[in-house]
């Protein structure tokens, strides 16, 4: 990736078999290794975390594997993910300002280069110049207050997500308001995040104090593309983070290795392609943006 290369970024290629998720087991294909348990890799979360000790600044194209049982037109089971990791950050929007300058580069060679596949699809290629943000929290609130949207019942230590209905609703507002098909939702519920993503304990505007996270999902169009957010880097708040889900840090030990020399505030995010590719085009379902998809009904060709 030019851009990537441009900004200081190495290009790693990481394990696709390994011993452990990096987001839950519920989602893992289990596969047999040598009479020892092992997955297909749900992400390179903990590799491009490591290597950021090592190169400061990396990224990665490859596939990665969902176990998820949805048959829709945005899930596929294997699918290709750009993820980039940096250390030496302030913020979540160091993380948000390099996203936008890609995605300005991605969207402006694709322009240049693609005209006559463009042309094919009738496609239009956004012109970015701010992406805008905005919280989960506010999102709610905008959504239940300007169309016929509800969030669902929660618990009151925490926020609903938005279904598919609310990530169209709220990008469609935002291209009304702001001419943008892309928006920036920020602050989501740590526990709703996996246990390494940074917290932020925040009053919300009713008075609730809840413990947030300094993470982001982009949505282009009505569909999310990106999750990212800031890590933890101290091993003392990870670990802790780990036990309060259930986890063992013992079976963490490579990874928290890494940390236990120090390692730089940090983040990251990763990018499914397929669905950037679905959305950029207007293709009805992401399987169209896959060579050979792989879903819940489809092991062949």
């Amino acid at each position: 990736m030019i851009f990537l290369n441009s900004k200081g970024f190495t290009e790693i290629h990481s394990p696709k078999i390994v011993s452990t998720g990096t987001e839950g087991g519920a989602q893992l294909f289990k596969i047999d290794y040598f009479g020892t348990p092992a997955y297909l890799a749900q992400s390179p979360q903990f590799y491009k975390q490591i290597m950021v000790g090592v190169f400061e600044r990396v990224f990665e194209i490859g596939p990665v594997y969902r176990a998820e049982e949805h048959d829709t037109t945005r899930h596929l089971n294997e699918y290709i993910s750009m993820d980039f990791e940096m250390g030496f950050i302030e913020s979540e929007q160091d993380l948000i300002a390099m996203q936008t300058g890609m995605l300005k580069h991605m969207f402006a060679v694709v322009r240049e280069k693609c005209e006559a596949e463009l042309a094919l699809f009738g496609a239009q290629i956004p012109v970015l110049t701010q992406i805008p943000q905005i919280s989960l929290a506010e999102a709610i609130t905008l959504l239940e207050s300007t169309t016929k949207w509800r969030a669902g019942k929660v618990s009151a230590n925490s926020l609903p997500d938005l279904d598919p209905e609310a990530e169209r609703l709220l990008t469609q507002h935002f291209c009304a308001a702001e001419n943008s098909e892309l928006v920036y939702v920020t602050k989501y519920p740590h526990d709703v995040r996996p246990f390494y993503a940074m917290p932020l304990q925040e009053t919300l505007s009713d008075g609730r104090t809840m413990k947030l996270s300094k993470s982001f999902d982009l949505l282009y169009r009505g569909l999310e593309i990106t999750t990212g957010g800031q890590r933890i880097h101290n091993p003392t708040e990870l670990k802790q983070s780990m036990t309060e889900r259930g986890l063992d840090p013992a079976q963490f030990g490579d990874y928290l290795q890494c940390f236990r020399y120090g390692m730089p505030p940090h983040g990251g995010l990763a990018i499914g392609l397929e669905r950037l590719t679905k959305q950029l085009l207007g293709l009805p379902t992401v399987k169209l943006a896959a060579l050979f998809p792989r879903d819940i009904n489809r092991l062949r060709p």
